[in-house]
Protein backbone atom coordinates (compact mmCIF):
# COMPACT_ATOMS: atom_id res chain seq x y z
CA UNK A 1 0.00 0.00 0.00
CA UNK A 2 3.13 2.22 0.91
CA UNK A 3 4.26 1.43 -2.48
CA UNK A 4 0.95 2.79 -4.25
CA UNK A 5 0.65 5.84 -2.37
CA UNK A 6 4.33 6.85 -3.15
CA UNK A 7 3.40 6.08 -6.86
CA UNK A 8 0.19 8.41 -6.97
CA UNK A 9 2.58 11.19 -4.91
CA UNK A 10 5.17 10.98 -7.43
CA UNK A 11 2.61 11.04 -10.19
CA UNK A 12 1.04 14.40 -8.68
CA UNK A 13 4.35 16.09 -8.18
CA UNK A 14 5.00 15.60 -11.43
CA UNK A 15 1.89 16.47 -12.95
CA UNK A 16 1.95 19.51 -10.87
CA UNK A 17 5.80 20.76 -12.34
CA UNK A 18 4.47 19.74 -15.70
CA UNK A 19 1.54 22.03 -15.82
CA UNK A 20 3.56 24.77 -14.11
CA UNK A 21 6.28 25.04 -16.73
CA UNK A 22 3.50 25.13 -19.18
CA UNK A 23 1.63 27.73 -17.40
CA UNK A 24 4.35 30.25 -18.38
CA UNK A 25 3.25 32.58 -21.20
CA UNK A 26 4.46 32.44 -24.88
CA UNK A 27 7.71 33.71 -25.20
CA UNK A 28 8.85 33.21 -21.86
CA UNK A 29 11.78 31.29 -22.74
CA UNK A 30 13.96 32.57 -25.32
CA UNK A 31 16.50 31.18 -27.44
CA UNK A 32 18.28 34.09 -29.17
CA UNK A 33 21.45 32.61 -30.37
CA UNK A 34 21.20 29.10 -30.47
CA UNK A 35 17.45 28.17 -31.08
CA UNK A 36 17.05 24.61 -30.14
CA UNK A 37 18.94 24.50 -26.44
CA UNK A 38 19.68 26.21 -23.68
CA UNK A 39 16.71 28.42 -23.38
CA UNK A 40 16.86 31.48 -20.78
CA UNK A 41 14.31 34.16 -19.13
CA UNK A 42 15.24 37.38 -18.87
CA UNK A 43 14.50 38.87 -15.85
CA UNK A 44 13.66 43.20 -15.91
CA UNK A 45 14.98 43.22 -12.48
CA UNK A 46 17.89 41.04 -12.79
CA UNK A 47 21.13 42.27 -11.51
CA UNK A 48 24.68 41.27 -12.90
CA UNK A 49 24.34 41.99 -16.24
CA UNK A 50 26.76 41.47 -18.50
CA UNK A 51 28.26 44.65 -20.51
CA UNK A 52 27.45 44.76 -24.54
CA UNK A 53 30.59 46.71 -24.91
CA UNK A 54 32.94 43.74 -23.04
CA UNK A 55 34.76 40.86 -23.94
CA UNK A 56 33.91 37.36 -22.04
CA UNK A 57 36.42 34.25 -22.02
CA UNK A 58 35.08 30.59 -20.38
CA UNK A 59 36.42 27.66 -20.71
CA UNK A 60 34.08 24.97 -20.28
CA UNK A 61 35.17 21.99 -18.72
CA UNK A 62 32.78 19.07 -19.52
CA UNK A 63 33.59 15.82 -17.95
CA UNK A 64 30.23 14.65 -16.88
CA UNK A 65 27.98 12.35 -18.65
CA UNK A 66 27.12 8.71 -20.12
CA UNK A 67 25.95 8.36 -23.62
CA UNK A 68 21.86 8.27 -23.90
CA UNK A 69 19.76 7.52 -26.62
CA UNK A 70 17.96 10.35 -27.02
CA UNK A 71 19.62 12.71 -24.22
CA UNK A 72 21.92 15.76 -24.86
CA UNK A 73 24.81 15.80 -22.71
CA UNK A 74 23.89 18.73 -20.02
CA UNK A 75 26.92 20.02 -19.62
CA UNK A 76 26.29 20.84 -23.68
CA UNK A 77 22.83 22.30 -23.11
CA UNK A 78 24.26 24.43 -20.12
CA UNK A 79 27.09 25.80 -22.58
CA UNK A 80 24.06 26.76 -24.61
CA UNK A 81 22.14 28.39 -22.28
CA UNK A 82 25.31 30.42 -21.44
CA UNK A 83 25.70 31.60 -25.21
CA UNK A 84 21.66 32.66 -25.34
CA UNK A 85 22.34 33.98 -21.67
CA UNK A 86 24.52 36.76 -23.01
CA UNK A 87 23.17 37.10 -26.29
CA UNK A 88 19.77 37.76 -24.75
CA UNK A 89 21.28 40.71 -22.36
CA UNK A 90 22.92 41.92 -25.24
CA UNK A 91 26.30 41.06 -26.00
CA UNK A 92 27.12 40.29 -29.46
CA UNK A 93 28.29 36.75 -30.32
CA UNK A 94 31.76 38.34 -31.34
CA UNK A 95 32.26 39.10 -27.71
CA UNK A 96 31.84 35.78 -26.64
CA UNK A 97 35.50 33.82 -26.62
CA UNK A 98 33.55 30.15 -25.63
CA UNK A 99 35.85 27.22 -26.01
CA UNK A 100 35.07 23.81 -24.69
CA UNK A 101 36.96 20.78 -23.78
CA UNK A 102 35.65 17.61 -23.62
CA UNK A 103 37.22 14.39 -21.69
CA UNK A 104 36.92 11.61 -19.09
CA UNK A 105 33.54 10.14 -18.93
CA UNK A 106 32.05 12.61 -21.41
CA UNK A 107 34.25 11.60 -24.47
CA UNK A 108 32.50 9.44 -26.59
CA UNK A 109 29.83 12.63 -26.93
CA UNK A 110 32.65 13.82 -29.72
CA UNK A 111 32.54 10.66 -31.56
CA UNK A 112 31.20 11.10 -35.38
CA UNK A 113 28.21 9.77 -35.81
CA UNK A 114 29.55 6.11 -37.49
CA UNK A 115 31.96 5.57 -34.46
CA UNK A 116 29.46 6.63 -32.00
CA UNK A 117 26.52 4.06 -33.75
CA UNK A 118 29.72 1.44 -34.17
CA UNK A 119 30.29 1.65 -29.96
CA UNK A 120 26.49 2.05 -28.84
CA UNK A 121 24.22 1.37 -31.31
CA UNK A 122 22.49 4.44 -31.77
CA UNK A 123 22.81 7.95 -33.02
CA UNK A 124 24.97 10.60 -30.90
CA UNK A 125 22.05 13.11 -29.92
CA UNK A 126 24.94 15.47 -29.02
CA UNK A 127 25.76 16.25 -32.84
CA UNK A 128 23.19 19.02 -33.71
CA UNK A 129 23.83 21.13 -30.39
CA UNK A 130 27.94 20.50 -31.41
CA UNK A 131 27.20 22.01 -34.83
CA UNK A 132 24.51 24.72 -32.88
CA UNK A 133 27.84 25.65 -30.49
CA UNK A 134 30.15 25.94 -33.39
CA UNK A 135 27.91 28.19 -35.81
CA UNK A 136 27.66 30.21 -32.12
CA UNK A 137 31.49 30.80 -32.44
CA UNK A 138 31.83 28.32 -29.67
CA UNK A 139 35.35 26.34 -30.20
CA UNK A 140 34.72 22.42 -28.85
CA UNK A 141 37.68 20.20 -28.39
CA UNK A 142 38.48 16.70 -27.05
CA UNK A 143 41.35 15.23 -25.14
CA UNK A 144 43.41 13.15 -26.95
CA UNK A 145 44.89 11.56 -24.30
CA UNK A 146 41.48 10.69 -23.63
CA UNK A 147 40.49 9.55 -27.11
CA UNK A 148 43.22 6.86 -26.52
CA UNK A 149 42.39 5.99 -23.23
CA UNK A 150 38.92 5.36 -24.44
CA UNK A 151 40.70 3.23 -27.35
CA UNK A 152 39.29 6.55 -29.61
CA UNK A 153 41.34 7.67 -32.61
CA UNK A 154 40.89 11.14 -34.15
CA UNK A 155 39.89 9.74 -37.22
CA UNK A 156 36.37 8.94 -35.07
CA UNK A 157 36.04 12.39 -33.53
CA UNK A 158 32.90 14.85 -34.75
CA UNK A 159 34.33 17.32 -37.69
CA UNK A 160 33.22 20.24 -35.89
CA UNK A 161 35.42 19.29 -32.93
CA UNK A 162 39.14 19.49 -32.60
CA UNK A 163 41.59 17.87 -30.96
CA UNK A 164 43.78 19.22 -27.96
CA UNK A 165 46.99 17.80 -27.06
CA UNK A 166 45.65 17.02 -23.80
CA UNK A 167 42.84 18.89 -21.46
CA UNK A 168 45.27 18.83 -18.65
CA UNK A 169 47.67 21.39 -21.31
CA UNK A 170 44.20 22.97 -22.17
CA UNK A 171 43.17 23.76 -18.65
CA UNK A 172 46.35 25.42 -17.95
CA UNK A 173 47.00 27.34 -21.08
CA UNK A 174 43.91 29.14 -21.20
CA UNK A 175 43.46 29.69 -17.39
CA UNK A 176 46.81 31.23 -18.02
CA UNK A 177 44.80 33.71 -21.17
CA UNK A 178 42.52 34.78 -18.65
CA UNK A 179 39.69 32.51 -19.55
CA UNK A 180 37.27 31.60 -16.85
CA UNK A 181 36.92 27.78 -16.04
CA UNK A 182 32.94 25.92 -16.09
CA UNK A 183 33.25 23.13 -14.85
CA UNK A 184 30.01 20.87 -16.47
Amino acid sequence: MKMHTRLIALAAAMALSASAFAAQPAGFWVKPAISAYGPVHVWPEAIDRPSPKKTYKALFDVTQGKPAADQVNPGLDHIARAVNTFVAAGVPLSHLKFDVIIHGPATPIALNEKAYMAKFGHANPNLAVIADLKKAGVNVMVCGNALGDMEFTPAEVNPDIKVALSALSTLIIQQNQGYALMRM
